[in-house]
């Protein structure tokens, strides 16, 4: 199976149904996206094999969606690249994957072409959305027996970049089994919808908003992308109202400034049936009013990059009349998956006590790309260990307690603490610095950077955050420096983080 046949099987029920729209324009129908991504992936097989890399760079843009699907026309591996990241945390992705070609946006193009020179993807092909030689490769002559009609269930169709504690990059190796599960469990739990319902792509397609692309494709449903681009709560509304039955993934910040902008307008979108959120903690009291401006159309759902989506979910009938208790909860165990709380023996822990949350399943990935020693550190006996830390209740719900990786979550968005740690550590003037996060009411988390400076060193927060900029993403630039003398330490030599989160609950900003 090649989760391309969702398109072929939807083009085929539905050619002149509306399958893209920019803003309220219909841009192309279900035989339109059908044919370009044919398209797409015989020129792509002109050049490649089945198997290759191809990575996405690219915001929100209607080529995403048939880059994405030509890349699996042609039996390759879809790479979808942050578009918020710096042009050398993308060449770190593209060297690792060992990508042979990567469609990229106008707006990254220039810096990404800059920062491949000289790097091991230097070769690596860049297609322009915008240019000649993308319009090029729509002008191949379409060939549907290219698309791998036998491939195996565990062929490797979509590597998910994702970081741990060290911060660098690890490519979660999703097959299309793993794509299946994720999407047969996404429609048989989650939402319930056919083909006269939209998806409002406010957040990243490089993230959760575009794992729930196969879904709405496997109905026949309409893709929306925003006009600005970005989320912008006024014009989430607006859409809500010019499509039927809209659905969203949204980060629990956008949830809030939805809820603020509707709150503030008297609006109540006509359209809006199903909001999913996840990514990042969601406070119980933001939930509470957020129910009661928009009723019960909130699902929650967690998951990680690792097992997409699908661990655990608080549906839809369940946050209805809920208590504080289940709202803070992420719900239970997803169809198909096994989920446990265990001891640092792998023994499953007693309701109520807390331990390492692992999970097993048709969604889990098969792997991390080119690293045997991450695999194995995070799939063993056939369990994926997550990482994070919770305890079940006597109704078998899921709370999340703690991260044992030290990730802050901001805005939806994961920051490595030691990317920002190593990008800092470069500055002359800085001798030792530790990142933590921060809670806080409107990001979730902000990341805060301590900073012991040199022996005579000169720090501003304002060079800081500029020797930052030119090495990270801005999302994961600090939002706080606290300079100090000297940084906690055990007699290991190890940064005690614990003692200086007590630190930062008593300074005052």
């Amino acid at each position: 199976m090649n989760v391309f046949e969702m398109l072929a099987q939807s083009a085929l029920r539905f050619p002149t149904r509306g399958a893209v729209y920019r803003g309220q324009e219909q841009v192309l129908d279900y035989a339109e996206l059908h044919d370009r991504a044919l398209r797409i992936g015989a020129a792509l097989r002109g050049f490649g094999q089945p198997g290759d890399r191809i990575a996405v760079a690219s915001e929100n843009r209607v080529e995403y969606l048939e880059a994405m699907y030509g890349i699996w026309a042609a039996g390759m591996v879809f790479v979808p690249i942050n578009a918020k990241l710096h042009a050398k945390e993308m060449v770190q992705i593209l060297d690792d994957a060992g990508a042979s070609a990567a469609f990229v946006s106008p707006k990254l193009a220039d810096d990404l072409a800059d920062a491949l020179q000289g790097s091991d993807s230097a070769a690596c092909r860049l297609l322009r959305i915008d240019s000649g030689g993308y319009r090029a490769l729509l002008d191949t002559e379409p060939d549907a027996s290219l698309v791998p009609q036998d491939s195996a269930p565990d062929a490797l169709a979509w590597l998910f970049y994702t970081s741990g504690t060290t911060g660098r990059s690890k490519g979660a190796m999703l097959s299309h089994r793993a794509l299946l599960a994720m999407t047969m469990g996404h429609l048989a739990e989650m939402e319930h919808f056919d083909e006269n319902a939209s998806q409002i792509h406010s957040a990243p397609m490089s993230h959760g908003s575009g794992l729930y692309i196969p879904a709405y494709i496997a109905r026949g449903a309409r893709q929306v992308l925003p006009t600005s681009g970005s989320f912008d709560p006024a014009e989430f509304l607006d859409l809500c109202d010019a499509h039927p039955s809209c659905g969203a993934f949204l980060a629990p910040t956008m949830v809030q400034r939805l809820r603020l902008e509707a709150e503030r307008t008297q609006r109540r979108p006509t359209g809006l049936r199903s909001i999913i959120y996840g990514g990042a903690p969601m406070y119980v009291d933001e939930m509470k009013k957020s129910l009661a401006v928009f009723g019960p159309i909130f699902g929650q759902i967690y998951g990680q990059g690792e097992a997409p989506m699908t661990i655990t979910a608080l549906r839809r009938q369940e946050h209805v009349g809920a208590d504080d208790a289940v709202l803070g909860s992420v719900g239970m165990p997803r169809l198909g998956v096994e989920v446990r709380v265990v001891d640092e023996e792998g023994q499953p822990r007693p309701v109520g006590e807390i331990g390492e949350v692992i999970c097993r399943g048709d969604v889990v990935m098969s792997g991390y790309w080119r690293n045997p020693k991450a695999s194995a550190e995070t799939l063993r006996d056939g369990w994926l260990y997550t990482g994070d830390m919770g305890s079940f209740d006597t109704h078998g719900r899921l709370t999340l307690r703690d991260r044992s990786k030290d990730v802050v979550i901001s805005g939806g968005s994961n920051v490595y603490p030691r990317e920002v740690e190593e990008a800092l550590l470069t500055h002359p003037a800085v001798a030792e610095v530790c990142v933590i996060g921060e809670p806080d009411a409107e990001w979730g988390e902000v990341v805060v950077a301590f900073v012991v400076p040199v022996e005579g060193g000169a720090l501003s927060r304002e060079a800081l955050d500029a020797h930052c900029l030119d090495r990270i993403a801005r999302f994961k630039r600090p939002k706080r420096y606290v300079f100090a003398d000297s940084l906690p330490k055990s007699n290991y030599g190890k940064v005690l983080k614990r003692e200086l989160r007590l630190q930062l609950a008593t300074l005052e900003h």
